[in-house]
């Protein structure tokens, strides 16, 4: 299951952990810790939703190309 990015989930990191945002829109959690990173967050155990998109130039005009956080690609038809 996956959730919104809200304040309660930034206010609810661990003292070691920040949040990071992909270039893609993506967020990700940093264990500066221990040095890592994860797409789940480190008390709740889920993703956050943010809408994972890329627009490609290869696709047709209206459709872009998205990944679900299981590294599945999609497409979806936006105009």
């Amino acid at each position: 299951m996956a959730a919104d990015l809200n304040l309660e989930w930034i206010c609810s990191l661990p003292r070691s952990w920040t949040y990071g945002i992909t270039r893609g829109g993506r967020v990700f959690f940093i264990n500066e810790e221990a040095k890592s990173t994860t797409w789940l967050h480190p008390v709740t155990g889920e993703a956050v939703v943010t809408g994972h998109r890329r627009q490609s130039t290869d696709l047709p005009t209206g459709w872009e190309e998205a990944y679900t956080f299981e590294g599945a690609r999609y497409y979806i038809k936006t105009a």
